[in-house]
């Protein structure tokens, strides 16, 4: 589709994801063993044929700029390109303030490209969406702004802008995280709608927003507390029900899926969706490829057959280069160049890559980062008190190494 210029927001922090994000963006996190999160966003406006994409960074972003260059690199296409921006200070000596501001810091891109439509959209979900249905939405409703929502529960209302509409799908109310009695759907007391954080802007709307915005001193220069609320008010912006976007290949039970990965439970939950039977995001559908970086590395090998020291892996996905040896693996996500030495048991856990676990460990439940060593018969898992005086250890129980650690040595 000609015309439209995408901004990917792929600058945020990830403080509740930490210490996952302790050394890279949020977006950089690597996710379902071959992915780092951004990775999901860029295949879903690849393979929705938008290819004018600004990737905008801003924290730790050395490993994003990394895996952007050997990943996502656009050559030889005329008017194709996938650029990532790093924060440049274009306005003034400050960083950005807001995701609005973010935009704003590069509105001379948007000026430089002169599109018809600008996608807005956030760099650190999970999800796949066709793109184009929603530009065509916004193109049949002559909105000047078009806002992807989805149904959550009311006690995840306080994360998200909360939405209500008319029967045409009109917003009529915006509240940007609201601590309190958030407007629920019409006839589901538990269910509110909110906003995905992806917008579809007519260009010069955008453009004037920004520049409004932009002059105004108490603003916060944010998308859902400045922009939507004064557009809304003039009746200008529709909102494009996620659930109704659909893609060749894909079962019902997988439509609709969108993760916030905000959290270590959220992230953590998401990564062993891939893992189920009928799993409600599929990364095998071969008419949505999943693209990214990968290593010139050997298949995965599952070794030694005998009596108490099979290699195995069951109900789990095991990335190139990686070795189980003697050991067994259950319901785990295994990344690249992972050796899990003999008789050791890792269980229901997230093992990123590059790491080697020594014989006799158990390891239940946990989320361990790159590069990481675990000596010998070591226990991760089984005893929350032990665990958090040497881990850090998420609410729900999840114990989580940092990359780079020695355990047990």
């Amino acid at each position: 589709m000609s015309g439209i210029l995408s901004m990917i927001l792929a600058g945020g922090e990830g403080s509740r994801l930490s210490p996952l994000t302790s050394i890279r963006a949020k977006p950089a996190v690597p996710f379902g063993g071959n992915y780092r999160i951004i990775d999901f966003v860029l295949n879903n406006f690849v393979n929705s044929d938008l290819l004018q994409i600004y990737v905008l960074t801003q924290y730790k972003s050395h490993s994003l700029m990394k895996h952007l260059s050997k990943a996502w690199r656009v050559t030889g296409l005329t008017n194709r390109f996938i650029d990532a921006i790093p924060a440049s200070m274009q306005t003034g000596k400050h960083w950005y303030q807001g995701t609005a501001d973010a935009i704003y810091q590069n509105i001379h891109l948007i000026e430089s490209v002169d599109p018809e439509v600008v996608c807005v959209f956030g760099g650190d979900h999970i999800y796949k969406m066709d793109i184009r249905q929603m530009v065509r939405f916004h193109n049949k409703t002559k909105a000047k702004l078009t806002v992807a929502a989805i149904p959550v529960h009311i006690s995840q209302a306080h994360h998200y802008g909360i939405i209500e509409v008319d029967e045409n799908w009109k917003m009529i109310g915006f509240i940007e995280k609201p601590t309190t009695n958030p407007k629920t759907i019409p006839g589901s007391d538990d269910m509110v709608l909110a906003s995905m954080g992806n917008y579809v802007f007519d260009a010069p709307t955008l453009v004037t927003s920004l520049k409004e915005d932009a002059a105004e001193n108490d603003s916060l220069h944010d998308f859902g507390h400045n922009i939507i609320p004064k557009l809304y008010e003039k009746g200008e912006v529709f909102v494009y029900d996620f659930s109704q976007n659909t893609i060749r290949g894909e079962s019902e039970t997988s439509k609709g899926y969108w993760r916030d990965v905000g959290t270590i439970e959220s992230y953590y939950e998401a990564n062993m969706d891939l893992i189920s039977t009928a799993p409600p995001f599929d990364l095998y559908n071969r008419y949505w490829p999943l693209r990214s970086y990968h290593p010139s590395l050997p298949p995965a090998k599952f070794v030694h057959d005998e009596k108490n020291r099979t290699g195995q892996a069951i109900s789990s996905m095991v990335a190139s280069g990686s070795i189980i040896s003697g050991a067994i693996v259950h319901k785990s996500v295994i990344g690249y160049n992972v050796h899990v030495h003999s008789h050791s048991y890792v269980d229901q856990s997230v093992i990123m890559g590059n790491n080697d676990i020594g014989q006799g460990c158990r390891i239940r439940r946990a989320i361990i980062d790159k590069n990481v060593t675990i000596a010998p018969n070591t226990i991760i898992g089984e005893d929350p008190v032990q665990d958090r005086e040497r881990f850090h250890v998420s609410e729900d129980g999840i114990v989580v190494i940092p990359k780079g650690a020695r355990i047990g040595f």
